[in-house]
């Protein structure tokens, strides 16, 4: 088992009650949580809202981060490196089938425009989303930051998915990047995906459900 587990919250402001105004509020108030209990990554997935409306929400979360002063939570934009540069976002998550870590390095490095690579950090990190042994290879030599290894054990909200389970994670962990487990991730059952050589858990329902203090000194131990 790893030393230390990477905590990797990816959000889902569509999970709270309410109307789109309360939504964006209890997801920020989520975040805020997560920095404060020492969350090491944050996903903003939110892929259904507008450019515009992303970078709003964005940019509120990175304030978040910045006004703790103790924190070490880092924030990644789901697939869009435009909302990542315009907000000085650390990096990106990309699903699979998007672009690829290299194609995006070179967007950041090249692609932007003068300011954004000026308040931009110079090295993106970037997870990639991986559901085999060999995508996770191919993450690697990409030039991945993280593979994010998905289901791992079936997911609740999909019922009779399939499932990779631990073995399959297990091989993919030999990859020479870290590889965190996600899909069907309990406090019961997290514990089996460190042993398998996963170097952290990333989840949505286990924080966003849990207090995550709580969630986090669990999964610290």
């Amino acid at each position: 088992m790893p030393e230390t587990c990477i905590l990797y919250y990816i959000t889902d402001r569509k999970a709270f009650p309410g109307d789109e105004l309360t939504r964006c509020r209890r997801l920020l108030d989520k975040i805020d949580e997560a920095v404060s209990a020492g969350v090491d990554y944050i996903q903003l997935r939110e892929k259904d809202i507008s450019a515009r409306d992303l970078e709003s929400l964005a940019r509120e979360a990175i304030q978040i981060i910045r006004n703790n002063k103790k924190s070490k939570t880092t924030l990644l934009i789901n697939s869009r490196t435009d909302v990542a540069l315009a907000t000085e976002a650390q990096g990106v998550h990309l699903p699979a089938n998007d672009l690829s870590p290299k194609e995006i390095r070179q967007i950041w490095k090249c692609g932007a425009g003068a300011l954004a690579r000026e308040i931009s950090p110079p090295n993106p990190l970037i997870s990639i989303s991986c559901h085999s042994p060999e995508e996770v290879a191919e993450a690697a030599s990409n030039q991945a930051s993280m593979a994010i290894f998905a289901p791992v054990f079936e997911k609740k909200d999909a019922p009779g998915s399939t499932a990779a389970g631990l073995e399959a994670l297990r091989a993919a962990c030999l990859a020479r990047i870290p590889v965190l487990a996600l899909g069907g991730i309990t406090l019961q059952n997290a514990a089996s995906c460190l042993q398998a050589g996963a170097a952290g858990i990333a989840a949505i329902r286990l924080f966003q459900e849990n207090k995550i203090s709580d969630t986090v000194r669990r999964l610290s131990r």
